[in-house]
């Protein structure tokens, strides 16, 4: 008995499809990922943005160190090799630079910028800096003061980093007071701004606690402008430091303490 023959099995030629809809998925999620990024936070991106400008400009912004003949030195002064920008020029290269950078900080009202003939002040808000219960600075303040001191940091003049509280009591074993609190914070801002380009001879750490308000501490506003870290940047290089009787440069003594905020 002759066998049945198989019917012939055709070729499917539609399997080209499974692998085109793997395709359009995997590409579609692709999108997704990309836009789900792509939501940046305008303000911090501006001031990332311009500090990687500043950094890989063909032109640099700053003058480079200029060796100027031999190293000597001279009784009761120290010897300077290197000049950098300073003076009244240095402060206006330096007040322009940091505007630049910090911007939407400026225009929110978190950070104000003073200028004088004598110096240059930044007047930071605690908001931005410290939470409450420690002195530990916020991952933004870091970003901001490492800015800072990048720029700072092409300038030989002294600084002073000024703490500031509002005129609340504040009794705890770390900080007995206001002037305890504000030299702390003053000293954590200090220590970041040297680690990231400010020479340490030429940083003061100073507190003044609840003593010299801007506004008054009788409502919860005028409270919150008070509590602040100011820079004062001076113009005079440091061999000039006594004679415009500007602090001597120090920094506080060991690492900065933890506790209560306001």
């Amino acid at each position: 008995m002759p066998r049945k023959k198989r019917p012939e099995e055709h070729e499917n030629h539609e399997r080209w499809l499974v692998s085109y809809a793997d395709f359009i998925t995997l590409l579609f999620a692709f999108f997704v990922v990309m836009y789900s990024v792509s939501q940046v936070n305008e303000g911090k991106y501006k001031v990332l943005s311009g500090s990687l400008e500043a950094a890989f400009r063909a032109e640099p912004k700053s003058m480079a160190p200029i060796q100027i003949g031999e190293p000597g030195t001279t009784a009761g002064t120290e010897a300077i090799a290197v000049l950098k920008p300073s003076g009244k020029s240095a402060i206006q290269t330096m007040a322009k630079e940091i505007e630049a950078q910090i911007k939407p900080l400026v225009d929110q009202g978190l950070i104000t910028l003073r200028q004088t003939d004598d110096w240059l002040e930044i007047e930071i808000n605690n908001r931005i800096l410290f939470p409450s219960g420690t002195t530990k600075l916020v991952p933004d303040a870091r970003v901001l003061l490492s800015l800072l001191g990048e720029v700072l940091g092409k300038f030989s003049v002294p600084i002073q980093v000024e703490g500031y509280t509002d005129n609340v009591p504040i009794s705890t074993p770390v900080f007995p007071s206001n002037w305890e609190l504000s030299a702390a914070r003053a000293a954590t801002v200090a220590h970041l701004l040297s680690r990231h380009g400010v020479d340490p001879e030429l940083l003061a750490a100073i507190g003044y606690g609840e003593n010299r308000p801007i506004t008054s501490n009788d409502s919860f506003e005028g409270r919150a402008q008070n509590r602040r870290v100011v820079l004062k940047i001076f113009k005079t290089g440091r061999n000039n430091t006594a004679e415009n009787n500007i602090p001597a440069p120090a920094i506080s003594s060991g690492p900065p303490a933890e506790g209560v905020v306001q």
